[in-house]
């Protein structure tokens, strides 16, 4: 491996590059940090071992200013008696390690072959992203359309970067499930996934969710709490449901993704934050900027790179594969065989899906948990048809006149908020009846929260 040194003092230069040149480094040694940052930036090390003080530059401003030029080297800081808050400091923003001067020559070749093994195993990870591709993500979003093969391969591009990405589709077309991919494939997969629904929380609560607050920010700010972003520094954050974002927040919002800080409510200081943002909504985000409702900067922000999950009415070749992925998936949960007729499998491809993956997934789940134990048949499935009518054997069927108990339920109106309130009503009505009126059981059903449940239930509301 090759090492960088980068120390003022001439005579622990030499010492520490006799004894890694004898453990079998390829060592370069510089007194001066400029000079030494730009070596570090135009050559390529593995390991840098920083000295925190230094006459001209400091080592916590040495280690900033090599990530911001790109450099990627495992960085290990050396500290002299009173400085070891330096190098506590320098590990916060991202060095790997630090050792206690003076030092004894088993503790730094320890040091680093510790940092050696783990920059083997990041090389590893990533060879293993590279060559699985989106294999990787068909673990979690399973598909066989061309529509959808083309997406994964995109995502798959994009996960390798910690560009911002903008998710959209219909509800229940699988937004989280294609950030949750995106998240197992990147360089941070082995840190926190964390989402959250900015449509399920209170305004008023939001900011504070978002960012924390400080004891006496607010009633009931009792003590310091750390918000989501601090809580998934160097993870993943998705903001589902965007487009709710209240508009002062989205200039908060934008000041975050743009410098990388964040301040809690309430507080005075800013922390620096290092977070992957996703963003998911189902919303025309490009309407509501039109609209004044939503930021134009912040949309230009987020719209990085945009990924569109097409409905699953336009994508029926994926209808069977996710039949048997849920029906394997509800086997597993209750203990029994579970599997599908064909005439089952023909209606079930040639339903609308109003609902999209949600939907089927649902189906899938009640229909094994009130079926007779042998194979599901379409009288198996209560499904509504294209128009969001029952049509009495609950698949396939697609009746002439047929949407006279969608209408009365949106009172006629074909506005897109009305309709699909209306179909988010009809689904909870149905998942409630399925579970006996149990909400818990009803919000597992739906594939949502219980906290979801209860918000969507005030919203439209549901009886």
């Amino acid at each position: 491996m090759r090492v960088l040194i980068v120390d003022d003092d001439a005579g622990l230069r030499q010492s520490l590059a006799l004894l890694l040149q004898e453990a079998g480094y390829d060592v370069v040694t510089e007194g001066d940090p400029e000079q030494a940052l730009q070596r570090a930036t135009s050559g390529t090390f593995d390991l840098v071992l920083c000295d925190v003080r230094m006459p001209k530059m400091d080592g916590v401003t040495f280690l900033r200013r090599y990530r911001a030029d790109g450099g990627q080297a495992l960085m290990i800081m050396m500290s002299a008696y009173g400085s070891e808050d330096s190098a506590l400091a320098a590990m916060r923003e991202g060095a790997y390690d630090y050792l206690h001067k003076p030092f004894r020559p088993d503790e730094v070749t320890m040091t680093l072959k510790k940092a050696e093994e783990r920059e083997k195993l990041r090389r590893e990870v990533e060879v293993l992203r590279t060559t699985l591709g989106a294999g990787a993500a068909g673990d979690l979003v399973v598909c066989e359309s061309r529509a959808m093969r083309d997406l994964l391969d995109l995502a798959t591009r994009v996960a390798r970067h910690s560009t911002t990405v903008l998710i959209t589709g219909e509800s229940g077309t699988g937004k989280e499930v294609l950030a949750r991919a995106i998240h197992r494939m990147s360089p941070r997969s082995e840190q926190g996934f964390t989402a959250i629904n900015c449509a399920a929380i209170p305004e008023h609560l939001l900011e504070s969710e978002l960012f924390g607050h400080v004891r006496g920010a607010f009633t009931g700010a009792t003590a310091d709490r750390a918000g989501l972003f601090e809580l998934a520094h160097d993870g993943t954050l998705l903001l589902d449901e965007i487009g709710d974002l209240p508009l002062d927040l989205q200039a908060k919002l934008l000041r975050v993704l743009e410098d990388n800080e964040i301040r809690r409510v309430g507080g005075r200081e800013s922390k620096k934050v290092d977070v992957r943002v996703l963003a998911a909504t189902a919303k025309p985000l490009d309407a509501a900027v039109e609209r004044g409702e939503f930021r134009a900067d912040l949309y230009y922000r987020l719209n990085v790179v945009h990924l569109h999950l097409p409905p699953l009415r336009e994508r029926p070749d994926d209808v069977p594969a996710l039949l048997t992925h849920f029906a394997r998936q509800a086997a597993t949960r209750l203990g029994h065989p579970v599997s599908i007729t064909p005439s089952a499998l023909d209606a079930l491809t040639h339903h609308s899906w109003p609902g999209n993956v949600r939907e089927l997934r649902n189906a899938v789940e009640r229909a094994a948990v009130l079926g007779t134990g042998g194979p599901l048949e379409p009288r198996d499935f209560a499904l509504t048809n294209g128009n969001g009518n029952g049509n009495g054997n609950g698949v396939g069927h697609h009746a002439g006149d047929g949407h006279g108990a969608f209408t009365q339920a949106t009172g006629g109106s074909l506005e897109l908020k009305t309709q699909v309130e209306a179909v988010e009503r009809h689904a909870i009505q149905r998942a409630l009846e399925a579970s006996g009126g149990n909400r818990r059981q009803a919000a597992s059903l739906l594939g949502i929260s219980l906290r979801t449940l209860f918000y969507k239930m005030r919203r439209l509301p549901v009886h």
